[in-house]
């Protein structure tokens, strides 16, 4: 099916026609590594004939004038086309080989679908956007502003709200522009977790101390976007410094869910939240070609934490009330 897929490029590119036999003579005469696809001479050759022959002069005006709208307006070119054509041809030689599908600039081959590069990847990040947004509106129907924690739990439903936008874009339409948001956005949310734990554990009771510890959260936040974005965009310490802060913030999080457990009737909930954030996490270990072409480890992973959202919320209505009646009593916050 993937080969006829890429048939029907190659019919759309003419000059494309004559690749197949040309690459297969490459893939006899170069080793196969282990190493991404877009570096391989074969499919580096591939798009450079390709974007010669379609992408200058009259055929790049055929190109542009069938081109639906919707791919103009999400930016795609005849370049990216071309490059989309010999991922597939490519692929189509190693499995025709015997060889494991290989991945291109960092990602596995995705099937497209309209504009969107990885479909059910986007898809989930919008449900996951839909629940945060949901799960905003009874959250600020069922806790009056008076509550302590009202401001905070909202502020980060903003920032999560954003994460999750840039995240579906990144998932449509792949540039150094969305790829960075997409990282960017989601290590702030990752900043203001352990922020929102620091002010409902120790805030309360010491707003100086959540005040300076929220400078020093954007401090850090600042300093690791200046470092990937003018000094080395590195993956690896991306996502050490992420994978730190969040190991940080399930423990934090457990050792007031532990102290609480006798008090608070609710704190399950926030128990299993982090246990299961941090736990599907883990399905970013499983790195394997997409099903389908559609289906990866990271789709599988988005899809699986809509459903925590509805209870993390839960979790924030029930303590923001109980915050609430607890002030309106003259108690201690605790």
């Amino acid at each position: 099916m993937r080969l006829a897929r890429a048939q029907c490029w190659v019919n759309a590119f003419p000059a494309a026609r004559l690749l197949p036999a040309v690459l297969v003579g490459c893939l006899l005469l170069a080793p196969v590594s282990g190493s991404q696809g877009d570096k391989e001479p074969f499919y580096r050759d591939c798009v450079k004939e390709c974007v010669r022959a379609n992408c200058t002069g009259p055929p790049l005006g055929g190109f542009l004038s069938a081109q639906p709208r919707y791919m103009k307006l999400t930016g795609w070119t005849c370049r990216d086309d071309c490059r989309y054509l010999c991922m597939w041809i490519t692929v189509g030689l190693y499995l025709a080989e015997g060889y494991k599908v290989p991945q291109f600039h960092g990602k596995w081959p995705f099937t497209r679908f309209l504009c969107f590069e990885e479909p059910v990847s986007a898809l989930a990040s919008l449900l996951n956007g839909l629940a945060c947004l949901v799960m905003l509106i009874r959250y600020r129907s069922a806790v009056p502003r008076q509550s302590p924690m009202y401001y905070t739990c909202c502020a980060f439903s903003m920032v999560s709200l954003n994460a999750w936008f840039w995240s579906m874009v990144f998932h449509t339409r792949d540039t150094y522009l969305t790829e960075k948001m997409d990282y960017f956005c989601a290590s702030a949310v990752i900043l203001y977790s352990i922020y929102l734990c620091c002010v409902r554990t120790l805030g309360l009771q010491r707003p100086d101390l959540s005040s300076c510890f929220g400078v020093l959260l954007i401090l850090l936040f600042a300093s690791h976007v200046s470092y990937l974005t003018f000094v080395n965009f590195d993956y690896g310490y991306n996502m050490a410094a992420n994978t730190a802060i969040g190991i940080i913030n399930l423990l934090w999080w457990l050792c007031w869910c532990y102290g609480n457990r006798r008090t608070l009737p609710y704190w399950w909930k926030c128990a299993a939240v982090v246990l299961l954030l941090h736990g599907l996490a883990l399905l970013e270990l499983l790195d394997f070609p997409p099903l389908l072409w559609v289906l990866d480890a990271h789709a599988i992973w988005h899809l699986s934490t809509v459903p925590v959202h509805f209870l993390f919320y839960s979790f924030l209505i029930d303590d923001s009330l109980y915050l609430l009646n607890t002030q309106k009593r003259g108690l201690k916050l605790d």
